[in-house]
């Protein structure tokens, strides 16, 4: 059959396509141009099938919990250090990866066991769930914390976990590896030393250099700068402040509940770098994100990806992409970025979630955007 367009055997031309193709794939390389959609070698359709994070409730009470109980049960601290699950997104698979630049990992420590030292690249946070004595040493801060506290582990930071109380403690981390490992800037170090009598020896904890409620003390109050201290710490590329305690950020939230607040996220607040004003980390941010009863925000959308994780009240419900996705207390939802997202509180007392988001990375490189829909179906740029 000849092609009168072209006057060329479209059979013969057909099979010298196909084969350049293959030549082409044997030779690691993509050819970026799609002939016709019917073929097999439609490459704009195979260039946007990557996969893709989907939305996603991983359940604490059903699935979390009692698969950290057995693993505590049958791993012990000299099998592994790190006794914690990682949420691996279904679309995203096998990639250690929640939504695609964001992990969150769940962990419960035995009473009494502490992890030795160790540092990263990945920016890192601890947010307390059960139990009043998680603990975290970090740059030589001991801090001791509880249920919806925030602890930062900053980028290269010397720092170590376990609980100092009597009973068992369960704390979710966020990380931002997944981001970090496709920049492939990815490193972890052990063995940390100190200093002793001169000579530099292995220690199992960090000697503390700062008064354990040395965050609060130094920047627990807004506003205000204390000017006798150094503010170097770490590597001064994230906050230095390394804890947040609950209760301000419950009070803020209580405190406004009668306000308006934003139709399509209702009351949130930021936790942000006391001296800058900024996010806590220059790739992730935090939120406290308040629901009110009865209280269902507009459909958003928008570039950032999403991790939720209800922390107070419910049960609520998302509606992501059309679908409903019903979650409960300390449940995590993942919001992938580029999808409509609204969330529900139909109980008659208020919901606070805790979120982790990759704004910050977005801003920088000039790609955060986002869209709402108003009551009436309009969709609306918003950023």
């Amino acid at each position: 059959m000849t092609d009168a367009k072209s006057g060329r055997d479209s059979n013969n031309r057909d099979t010298a396509l196909n084969a350049l193709y293959d030549d082409v794939h044997k030779a690691h390389m993509f050819p970026f141009w799609a002939t016709t959609t019917d073929v097999a070698h439609d490459e704009v359709r195979q260039l946007m099938a990557t996969a893709k994070a989907v939305p996603f409730v991983w359940r604490y009470d059903q699935e979390i919990l009692p698969l950290l109980e057995r693993a505590a049960e049958l791993v012990s601290m000299s099998d592994s250090e790190r006794r914690s699950l990682i949420l691996i997104n279904p679309g995203l698979a096998p990639l250690r990866a929640s939504v695609t630049t964001m992990y969150t990992a769940y962990r419960l420590n035995d009473p009494h066991e502490v992890m030795p030292p160790h540092r990263h690249s990945p920016n890192a946070i601890r947010f307390g769930l059960t139990g009043t004595q998680n603990f975290t040493g970090v740059e030589g801060e001991d801090i001791v914390f509880g249920p919806g506290d925030l602890v930062l582990t900053p980028h290269d930071t010397w720092h170590n976990h376990g609980n100092k109380g009597g009973d068992p403690a369960v704390n979710l981390s966020v990380l931002d590896l997944p981001l970090v490992e496709t920049l492939n800037a990815i490193y972890f170090e052990h063995g940390y030393k100190e200093k002793t009598g001169g000579k530099e020896e292995l220690k199992k904890e960090q000697s503390a250099r700062f008064d354990p409620d040395y965050s609060r003390r130094i920047y627990g109050r807004g506003g205000l700068k204390p000017l006798f201290v150094s503010h170097d710490r770490g590597t001064g590329a994230a906050s230095p402040m390394y804890v947040y305690r609950w209760e301000p950020m419950r009070e803020v939230l209580h405190e406004n509940m009668e306000r308006d607040g934003d139709p399509y996220e209702g009351l949130k607040v930021e936790y942000i770098d006391p001296l800058s004003g900024e996010p806590v980390y220059k790739t992730i941010t935090f939120f406290a994100q308040m629901l009110r009863p009865g209280e269902r925000t507009l459909p958003l959308k928008q570039t950032a990806s999403q991790l939720v994780a209800p922390f107070e009240g419910g049960p609520g419900y998302s509606v992501i992409d059309g679908e409903r996705h019903d979650w409960a207390q300390f449940d995590t939802l993942a919001v992938p970025g580029g999808s409509w997202a609204e969330h529900v509180n139909d109980t008659d007392g208020p919901i606070i979630l805790f979120v982790a988001s990759d704004e910050p990375t977005l801003k920088k490189l000039g790609l955060f955007k986002r869209w709402g829909r108003s009551a009436e179906g309009d969709t609306v740029r918003l950023d």
